[in-house]
């Protein structure tokens, strides 16, 4: 038997020459991204473009798929690339070990892509990505914030302007607004209420504040990612 037999049998031979055609950008390779790439990959998507700069912590266990103890102090981006070479070692796998941002991003969203992933959760790069994917005319499906959120049945989809009771959503749909963009986003997110006692303040690198995460529920949020992705490319009604 074929690795893939049980995904033709569920979607048809056709929809899996489509997928193995489709190159897909999934930019962030932690709890939601690695979880996003790693079902497209298992899917049978032919070509993906991975992208971030991060390096594997011990923080990240509780949460992330390249996260280990043997991979800590590894980066994120070589360590999900032999997983998904793993799984699948016909996929053409770009690596690409870098924050995209500014000019750079403009630059790799040069290639032709079929789907991009943004799991970015730095606010202003995030915003870049989504607007210059929409102005070159890729579909986007966007993670909001999956930190503080414990309740998986409260995961949802929805264009942008739909989403709500969602902090980084909001921040995100002020950013694109000035951008001139209202719509056309998928944005995977939940509108459960955040503890405030789960948040704390804390300046870092990329971020203002840290937020208390359970294990399961950035996998989720990448799991919808995936879904979006799979369903779109195959046209199966979502």
């Amino acid at each position: 038997m074929m690795w893939n037999d049980r995904t033709r049998l569920l979607f048809g031979a056709e929809n899996i020459t489509r997928l193995a055609a489709s190159h897909v950008l999934v930019v962030g390779l932690g709890g939601v991204g690695a979880m996003a790439a790693e079902q497209l990959a298992r899917a049978g998507i032919g070509q993906m473009t991975i992208a971030d700069a991060d390096t594997i912590e011990p923080t990240n266990i509780n949460r992330q798929l390249p996260a280990m103890r043997s991979t800590i102090e590894q980066k994120k981006v070589d360590v999900m690339a032999n997983r998904l070479r793993d799984i699948q070692p016909d996929m053409d796998l770009v690596v690409l070990d870098e924050y995209l941002r500014d000019q750079r991003m403009i630059e790799v969203l040069e290639t032709p892509f079929d789907y991009v992933v943004d799991a970015i959760d730095t606010l202003a790069p995030k915003a870049y990505l989504i607007y210059h994917s929409l102005k070159n005319g890729y579909p986007v499906v966007s993670s909001m914030g999956s930190g503080g959120k414990m309740d998986p049945s409260g995961v949802r989809v929805a264009d942008i302007s739909k989403t709500h009771h969602c902090q980084l959503a909001r921040m995100v749909r002020k950013r694109l607004y000035k951008l001139g963009v209202r719509k056309g986003v998928r944005a995977v997110y939940s509108p459960e209420e955040v503890d405030k006692n789960a948040i704390v303040v804390e300046q870092g690198l990329n971020k203002a504040s840290n937020v208390g995460t359970i294990s399961y529920m950035p996998a989720i949020f990448g799991c919808f990612c995936a879904s979006e992705v799979i369903l779109n490319l195959t046209k199966k009604p979502t």
